[in-house]
């Protein structure tokens, strides 16, 4: 036998030794892996029934608040204070236990579970997602700046600041940290995205339609365009549109309200719910007033109009 096949013989048997012992190891890990998704499962059912206990004996404590003495209601206050840091260790305790996704989760990826269980994970995930985040952030930036500045688009008054304040504000969401404050808000503001995105596509055909008329009369630039707002040459045919932007006005100022008390909560520790309590009342104030200067000035005219013999 020659030499060079007694060394592949030989390098055989040492795999051979090695692929045993990654047997060994490999039946150790799946019977951990069985061992970790049976506490994962303990834990989370334990939380849940935990969780259901705490609601439950929270809603007891406050009606019995109503008519308690003095030492009673101290009692009840320190028994309400232990639940609310109890409920905060859960919340820990949940990013390193499997859950159910959102609804976007479902719709790309199905149930299937994403969780991140351990540090180093989060931190690359984290990571990755600030410099996404940021790339992003600039991206929309520029696009601000191009409309105003590159492609010399028509749009005047307040809603060419109305570009750059939206613009800082999905920044400033973009880089709002997952946490409690964060959760109490998020359904909020999930709704009122849905309901601007309604708002905008009605905008959308609305002033579709009324620069194509225009245009054909003469009256409109080429160069004029839809924009997120209304404004004076809007106002032919419209009869539906102005209270779904008035409730999108409003909701803006309640978003802005809900950020300022969220941001006196005592678990509040990110500056981006003042800065964006303060550009959502921004907004209202921007909207909600140029609105109601248009509409306005545009009663004015017709009432002018009525008037001359």
């Amino acid at each position: 036998m020659s030499a060079q096949l007694e060394r592949c013989e030989r390098e055989w048997h040492e795999l051979e030794g090695e692929f045993q012992e990654l047997q060994e190891t490999h039946k150790i890990y799946k019977q951990k892996l069985e061992e970790l998704t049976a506490l994962q499962t303990l834990c989370s059912g334990s939380i849940h029934k935990q969780k259901k206990r705490l609601k439950d004996l929270k809603f007891t404590l406050q009606r019995y608040k109503r008519h308690a003495n003095q030492g009673e209601a101290e009692l009840v206050q320190q028994l309400g204070a232990n639940i609310k840091e109890r409920q905060n260790v859960f919340f820990d305790m949940e990013a390193y236990l499997p859950k159910k996704n959102g609804l976007y989760l479902n719709l790309v990826l199905g149930n299937v579970n994403v969780t991140l269980l351990s540090n180093q994970a989060k931190f690359a995930y984290k990571d990755e997602y600030e410099k996404f985040k940021l790339y992003l952030t600039i991206i929309l930036l520029l696009g601000a700046v191009a409309c105003r500045f590159v492609l010399h688009y028509r749009i005047k008054g307040w809603w060419v600041s109305h570009h750059y304040v939206s613009t800082f504000l999905s920044g400033v969401m973009l880089t709002w940290p997952n946490g409690l404050i964060y959760q109490k808000f998020r359904n909020q503001f999930l709704a009122f995205s849905i309901f601007q995105s309604c708002v905008q596509f009605l905008q959308y055909y609305y002033q579709r339609g009324c620069l194509y008329r225009l245009r054909a009369l003469g009256e409109r630039n080429h160069l004029d365009l839809t924009v997120e707002g209304f404004q004076s040459w809007m106002w032919r045919g419209l009869t539906f549109l102005l209270p779904f932007l008035f409730c999108g006005h409003f909701w803006q100022l309640y978003n802005a309200i809900t950020l300022f008390e969220l941001s006196s909560h005592e678990e509040c520790r990110e500056w981006q719910v003042f800065v964006l309590a303060l550009t959502f009342l921004v907004l209202f104030l921007g909207n909600f007033l140029t609105t109601l200067k248009v509409v306005h000035a545009k009663l004015q005219k017709n009432r002018n109009k009525t008037e001359k013999p």
